[in-house]
């Protein structure tokens, strides 16, 4: 009878049966559980702002139940509640996805302005040639840049170097669609018309038009990056044509004839 009685474990027994719990040491853990609920009842009491202080607290808080769950009767109170909370936690949500955007979006404008303004430091042609090839990717982030014209007939020394990609005539038109600036494309192979040796390279591109004068040729500004996806259609376009007016503003300056 004694044994029987061990294993089961009488009221009152400090000692049972491996792996079941033992009644004194229940009555510990109830005992401090109702301790910690009253010290923070009493927190509550003397602090009454802390929930005004802390209201994630109080989103994620449940509410008493007015009814016992046996009743038969829809608590409407108790509904609303819920789906305010539930609301609360989409709305945080999305406000956590503006702000990432927001900050992603700063920080895209502060390169684009860096990039800016290591065009217009050039003091000549061959140096902003340069500084679209070796700079702009590291400033911007991305893999490859190039810029590339629609050179037809003689072509202009300035215009010869290896740093300037020579574009079949309709490339642009081709490539960006005639009337528009900016082609963007996130699932993209890279063209060695483009991108030369860097071609490989590329699995998403944005391409932006520069604009024809009577001393530049029609053409464009190829960024590429290795991560598909970067650039995506819908994309918003205002500080990409803003680099290719600025690179348009000092290629005028450069290629205009000399009187």
């Amino acid at each position: 009878q004694f044994c029987r009685n061990d294993r089961i474990g009488l009221p009152g027994m400090t000692k049972g049966v491996r792996g079941m719990p033992k009644p004194a040491e229940n009555l510990e853990q109830q005992t401090e559980i109702d301790l910690d609920s009253m010290r923070v009842a009493d927190y509550l009491r003397t602090n009454p702002d802390f929930l005004d202080r802390h209201p994630e607290v109080l989103a994620q808080m449940g509410a008493p139940k007015r009814f016992s769950d046996g009743e038969p009767v829809i608590d409407m109170q108790q509904f609303l509640l819920e789906r305010m909370q539930s609301e609360m936690g989409r709305l945080q949500f999305c406000a956590s996805e503006i702000i990432a955007a927001s900050r992603s979006n700063m920080s895209i404008q502060a390169r684009s302005h860096a990039a800016a303004l290591a065009m217009i430091g050039a003091s000549e042609l061959d140096q902003f040639l340069e500084i679209i090839s070796e700079e702009l990717p590291v400033l911007l982030d991305i893999d490859v840049v190039t810029i590339g014209f629609e050179l037809q007939g003689p072509v202009r020394h300035e215009l010869q170097g290896a740093l300037v990609r020579r574009l079949p005539t309709g490339t642009v038109n081709a490539l960006i669609g005639p009337g528009q600036d900016v082609m963007l494309e996130s699932e993209a192979f890279g063209s060695s018309v483009i991108y030369a040796g860097a071609a490989g390279l590329v699995r998403s591109q944005a391409l932006v038009r520069l604009h024809e004068t009577p001393s530049v040729p029609a053409g464009m500004l190829a960024l590429g990056s290795r991560e598909a996806g970067l650039f995506q259609p819908g994309q918003g376009t205002e500080l990409l044509c803003f680099l290719a007016h600025v690179a348009e503003t000092l290629l005028q300056k450069w290629l205009q004839p000399k009187s």
